[in-house]
C-alpha cells in the first residue's frame, strides 16, 4: 500500500496499537462511511470480512459500545482494521456500510441482535438469531452467562402440528472453563458450575 497516498487521503484516521501486526486505526463515527468508500475505491480493499461488536462495560459511560471492522484486500493480500465507537450507551448507533459492502448486511444484523447496536441506513435491520420480541442482547457484558427468562415467541407457545415445544435447559449456568488439568480439549469445554470437575493427576 502506498503509505504517502494513505496518509494524504486517510489522514482523518488515528493510528492505534496493534498486537498482531495488522494496521489498525480509530475512526470517528461521522467518518466511517467515507473511510469505507476510500478503502474500497482507492486502496483495493474489496471485502469487509468481519464486524466485531464490542462492549467496554458500564464503567465506560457513553463510550461503552462500538465495532471493529476488518477489511481485506484480495489483490494486495493484507488486512486493515478500523475501530469506531458509538456516541451513546443508551441508544448505540453507527452508520451502515451496506451501501459500500453488501456483506455488511448480516454482520450488522448480528451486532444489532446480540449487542443492541443500531445501524443507520441499513435496508432491513432485523434480528438474525433471536426472535423479534426477545428483549435482551446476549453479548453485552451485563448479560448473565446463565441466560435470562424471556417470553417465548408465539410459535413456541402454540406448538408445532400439535406437539408442544419446550426450550432447551440452561444446564444450571453460569458456564465456565474447568481450571482443573485436562489433557484433551473436549474435556476443557465450558460447562455449568453444577457439572462435576474431576482433576486428572496421572497425565
Amino acid at each position: 500500500m502506498n503509505s504517502e497516498k494513505f496518509k494524504a487521503e486517510m489522514g482523518f484516521l488515528k493510528p492505534r496499537k496493534s498486537v498482531d501486526g495488522i494496521a489498525a486505526f480509530d475512526c470517528r463515527r461521522e467518518d466511517l462511511l467515507k473511510a469505507a468508500k476510500l478503502l474500497r475505491d482507492d486502496f483495493e480493499f474489496q471485502a469487509l470480512s468481519d464486524i466485531a461488536s464490542i462492549d467496554m462495560g458500564v464503567e465506560a459511560g457513553e463510550s461503552r459500545f462500538g465495532a471493529v471492522y476488518h477489511f481485506y484486500s484480495h489483490t494486495k493480500k493484507y488486512y486493515i482494521r478500523l475501530v469506531c465507537m458509538c456516541e451513546s450507551s443508551s441508544e448505540p448507533e453507527l452508520p451502515s456500510l451496506c451501501s459500500v459492502y453488501k456483506g455488511a448486511d448480516w454482520l450488522e444484523r448480528e451486532a444489532y441482535d446480540l449487542m443492541g447496536i443500531s445501524f443507520e441506513g441499513h435496508p432491513r435491520l432485523k434480528r438474525i438469531l433471536m426472535w423479534d420480541s426477545y428483549p435482551w442482547h446476549p453479548l453485552r457484558k451485563d448479560f448473565p452467562l446463565a441466560g435470562r427468562e424471556a417470553p417465548l415467541p408465539p410459535s413456541f407457545e402454540e406448538g408445532y402440528k400439535g406437539v408442544e415445544i419446550k426450550p432447551a435447559p440452561e444446564e444450571g449456568g453460569p458456564f465456565h472453563s474447568p481450571s482443573c488439568g485436562h489433557k484433551f480439549s473436549p474435556e476443557r469445554e465450558p460447562r455449568s458450575v453444577d457439572g462435576a470437575c474431576e482433576r486428572v493427576d496421572n497425565i
